[in-house]
């Protein structure tokens, strides 16, 4: 039998325990974004991670959503039950020091079956390391664990440790993907979520919940990408926060997400971004398809 393993392996767990960045750390490239905000995981994405012995494809999934019951969000939580159903492990993330009914909640989705690894993020924010041991104990009284593993997403701690214990209880067989390839997803659909990404961290809390990012034009010239992109906000008064004054906020939005893509891309970006008004896109199940919704 090959001495290779490869498999599927789910990131899941409430909004804002740092999945997206366990990811992107894990693989070394930025193909989920990042932001303070909850929920600014939209789509399942896969990461890949090749190794001399081992592929490892992980599926970054959106914080399970109980509380908002648009079309968007069931889009949101049906993929999240669509990735659980297919792989071969499930990393089950949690904030040190915190795990509540939130966390049960997302627990309950995962198949009985499915091998589950507890991974404790944030641990380099706990003051006093004293109270790790503890929580670790109450998690183990939470369930059957293939592993408890206490990580720093953030600073890149305890990951090789991670990858031990998931290896474990992934297949023997060959590689699912090409050994250079690092995600499942297009340019184009990193181009969007790079956009997206700064209209979360430029605008913060005044953004609104309903915006989103279409990419209306995707050219490759030569070395050269061309990108057109429209920013989709439900209201006028969205659109002007977004615009800025003179226009500063939606130019640094393309100013730093281009740079993302050209570090992404290896090559030069022409972007363009501007903002339209489309009420109610969050719950329009034809528009969340022509923006890429599974």
């Amino acid at each position: 039998m090959s001495e290779l393993r490869s498999g599927q392996i789910a990131i899941v767990g409430r909004p804002n325990v740092g999945k997206s960045t366990l990811l992107n750390q894990l693989v070394g490239e930025k193909v989920s974004i990042v932001s303070q905000r909850a929920q600014t995981t939209r789509h399942r994405i896969m990461g890949i991670l090749t190794k001399p012995d081992a592929q490892y494809v992980f599926v970054d999934t959106p914080g399970f959503q109980t509380r908002h019951g648009n079309a968007l969000n069931r889009v949101m939580n049906r993929g999240v039950r669509q990735a659980l159903a297919e792989v071969d492990v499930v990393l089950f993330v949690v904030e040190a020091g915190r795990f509540d009914d939130r966390d049960r909640a997302v627990r309950q989705l995962v198949p009985v079956d499915s091998p589950v690894i507890i991974v404790v993020n944030k641990i380099d924010q706990v003051k006093d390391k004293t109270q790790l041991l503890p929580f670790l104990a109450r998690l183990g009284a939470e369930g059957d664990f293939a592993a408890i593993v206490p990580v720093s997403a953030m600073r890149g701690a305890q990951l090789d440790a991670l990858l031990a214990e998931t290896r474990k209880h992934l297949p023997n067989q060959e590689f699912l993907f090409a050994d250079d390839e690092i995600t499942d997803r297009s340019e184009r659909f990193l181009a969007a979520e790079y956009i997206r990404e700064k209209l979360f961290r430029l605008i913060g809390d005044e953004l609104p919940y309903g915006a989103a990012v279409e990419v209306e034009k995707f050219v490759v010239d030569g070395a050269l990408r061309r990108i057109s992109a429209a920013i989709l906000v439900d209201r006028e008064g969205h659109k002007s926060i977004i615009i800025g004054k003179g226009g500063e906020m939606v130019k640094r939005i393309a100013s730093e997400a281009r740079q993302d893509m050209e570090r992404m891309f290896d090559g030069a970006v022409f972007l363009e971004v501007f903002v339209k008004v489309k009420s109610g896109w969050a719950d329009d199940e034809r528009m969340l398809k022509t923006l890429g919704y599974d």
